[in-house]
This record gives structure tokens, C-alpha cells and sequence, in this order.
């Protein structure tokens, strides 16, 4: 058993009638939207900060569970993302049994993608295969579904990229995303898009994830 402590996340703007005025449109519908990715955004955090950070277990959720070092590929000197370390992260979850039916992603940033098209042979099967998933023509590599992200930790100008299989993390969501837009007579009956959630993260199984340090300078 896991335990999730959710975090209420909320976010409020004001659009004044003025700013309508000067727009010719109402920007109501974007201002939305905008809002609602920014809750995306956070949502995207706790997933990220629950597939490397402690897990709680137990009957009661108040036993600490770290990922063990078996699970991270650590790097001390200069190299980025190569095609080593993604062999290494798919060795990893294959001892450990992960069935090789639950989709697998990887989370990285757009250097390590740079990463991967400097460390391979232009005449090599693996550069080809890297930059078709660099122009976006594929997606997936080693048995890797890639997800770009910008917001993966970067500490001592080492990017920490996460490879999991689906149900290694969960997002657990106490209340789904509310959207209101109101005017609001208190502040000269200017327009509020709110929106709000409930939600937080958790990493069920140690070994369906797996870290992996990538220097960036």
C-alpha cells in the first residue's frame, strides 16, 4: 500500500472590461485555458517529484521508501544522455521482471535528445532511429516512449531523467480540474477566471522506475 497526501493547487485572474475593450476580443477563453495548463504544470511537478522521491508504505503509509541505488544511473563526469544508458535503463527493468507488455516511457529534456544524435554514428541504424524521433516522425526507441519535458530537476548541471513503466506511478486526483468564470462585483465588476485541483503523485513499484543523470552543462 501507498499513501498520497493530495495538494490543493488554485489559480485566479482578473480580465477588466478595459482590457476587452482594447483587445476588440474576449480574451476570456484563452485566459481559461492558460490557467488550466498552468495547473497542468503542477500537476506535472508531483508526478515528476513522486517517480525519484520518497514513497510512503505500509498499512499505515508511514513507512519511508526511497529508490534504491540499483534503480539509478548516476553520472560523474561529462557525458549526457547516450545510447548506453538507455540500454542500461532497459537491462534494469527487464531483471527486475517488468512485464514488457505495460508501455514504458522515458522523461527527458530537449539537450538529451541533442545527446543522443551527437553520440551516434551517422551510418549507425541507432542515429537513424534517433533522428527520426528528433523530427518528430516517431516516438518511441529502445522500447521507450519519449516525453520532452523542461521541468526535470537540474542540480550541479546533472539533468535527472526518469524511465518508468506505466503503472509504476500513479496520480492520484481528489478533485478533478474546476474551471469557473465570473464577474465579480468587488473589484469593478471585472471578469475572474478561476481554476482549481486537488491531486498528488505517488511511485507504487521501486523497480518499474529508473533514474538516469545526464550532465547538461
Amino acid at each position: 500500500r501507498r499513501r498520497v497526501s493530495l495538494v490543493d493547487y488554485e489559480y485566479a485572474d482578473l480580465i477588466d472590461n478595459q482590457d476587452k475593450v482594447r483587445t476588440l476580443i474576449d480574451p476570456t477563453s484563452s485566459y481559461a485555458l492558460a490557467a488550466a495548463y498552468a495547473l497542468g504544470r503542477a500537476m506535472d511537478d508531483e508526478i515528476i517529484a513522486a517517480a525519484s522521491g520518497t514513497a510512503y508504505t505500509g498499512e499505515s503509509g508511514s513507512t519511508s521508501t526511497v529508490l534504491p541505488s540499483a534503480q539509478k544511473i548516476t553520472e560523474s563526469g561529462t557525458d549526457g544522455l547516450t545510447i548506453a544508458k538507455l540500454r542500461t535503463a532497459k537491462e534494469t527493468l527487464d531483471n527486475s521482471n517488468v512485464d514488457p507488455s505495460i508501455a514504458r516511457h522515458i522523461v527527458v529534456g530537449p539537450r538529451q535528445i541533442t545527446d543522443l544524435l551527437a553520440t551516434t554514428e551517422v551510418t549507425s541504424s541507432d542515429f537513424n532511429t534517433v533522428k527520426a524521433l528528433a523530427n518528430g516522425e516517431i516516438n518511441s526507441f529502445l522500447g521507450f516512449n519519449f516525453i520532452t519535458c523542461n521541468r526535470l530537476d537540474l542540480t550541479s548541471s546533472k539533468r535527472l531523467c526518469l524511465a518508468f513503466a506505466t503503472d509504476g506511478i500513479k496520480l492520484a486526483v481528489g478533485q478533478d480540474l474546476m474551471t469557473r468564470i465570473d464577474e465579480r462585483s468587488d473589484k469593478g465588476y471585472a471578469t475572474q477566471v478561476y481554476v482549481c485541483g486537488s491531486f498528488s503523485a505517488t511511485r507504487m513499484e521501486e523497480e518499474k522506475v529508473v533514474t538516469i543523470q545526464a550532465h547538461e552543462a
